[in-house]
């Protein structure tokens, strides 16, 4: 189900820069009232400046949207400025170690992309449960539906957040709460400059695993695709259409898929 959002009051996370702030600019130049967030404070009253001058009603506050606490903080700060959160963005997301990783990344990466998600869920539902409407979107990436070459942690922490909204989807959709799921893969970010920059070999071939497998996308393009996807209701928003056919392959026949995606990591390699 759907959910205009003239007038609602939208919490965003990551929104210092990249997808996060594009998002925030898109859904205020829809009318809303955004609350934006990030562990960059500059960045994220930059964005919450920018959407003010446009016109628009923004707030920002830093906050680590990973922890109980910082995301209390922002339902807080939304209901004294604006009013209750009518739309959670859960944006905010990390790279994460290269390869196997260890015990501190691992935890690190599912408390920042996966139980950010399920924390701020528990924190709305209920209340979107007792008035009948609220909406959940959570930004996975293509590699939750397919994998990412050189990052496990990723790769694992994105299926399950794409699971969790599924799930998200299924127990709550006929108590009125809306879910979408954004799975893009290269989208021009400094998230993606970084990766591609890095001086470690292995970041370099995760990026370039993503930057190879189709067209780079900006930022304001998943945006825009996202904020349709709310007011439409759609769960699954794809910036890269290819995405579903690559994903119906996988489905069809996972061993030539991961036969495949080895090739593609091998001929990778080969060039590094």
């Amino acid at each position: 189900m759907g959910m205009d959002i003239e007038g609602r009051t939208v919490i965003v996370t990551g929104a210092g820069s990249g997808i996060g702030r594009a998002l925030a600019v898109e859904f205020a130049a829809g009318g809303a009232r955004v609350v934006a967030s990030d562990l960059d404070e500059t960045g994220v009253q930059e964005t919450a400046q920018r959407i003010r001058e446009t016109g628009g009603a923004a707030v920002a506050l830093r906050a680590d949207a990973a922890e109980v606490a910082g995301i209390e903080s922002l339902i807080t700060l939304a209901g004294r400025e604006f009013g209750p959160v009518d739309i959670y963005v859960a944006n905010a997301g990390i790279m994460g170690a290269i390869g196997l990783g260890d015990e501190d990344a691992w935890d690190r990466i599912i408390d920042v992309n996966l139980r950010a998600h399920v924390r701020a869920a528990r924190l709305l539902i209920p209340h979107w449960k007792s008035t009948g409407a609220g909406y959940f979107v959570a930004v996975a990436s293509a590699a939750g539906l397919l994998t990412q070459i050189g990052g496990a942690g990723y790769s694992v922490t994105k299926h399950a957040a794409v699971g969790f909204a599924e799930w998200l989807a299924v127990t709550y959709g006929d108590d009125g709460i809306g879910v979408s799921c954004v799975c893009p893969m290269a989208v021009d970010t400094p998230l993606m400059s970084a990766i591609r920059d890095a001086a470690d070999p292995g970041a370099r071939l995760a990026a370039n695993a993503v930057l190879r497998a189709g067209a780079t996308v900006t930022p304001e393009d998943v945006a825009a695709l996202t904020v349709s996807a709310v007011r439409s209701g759609n769960f699954l928003v794809l910036p890269h259409p290819e995405v579903l056919d690559m994903y119906r392959g996988k489905g069809a026949d996972y061993d030539r898929w991961i036969s495949g995606m080895r090739r593609y990591r091998r001929a990778l390699e080969s060039e590094s």
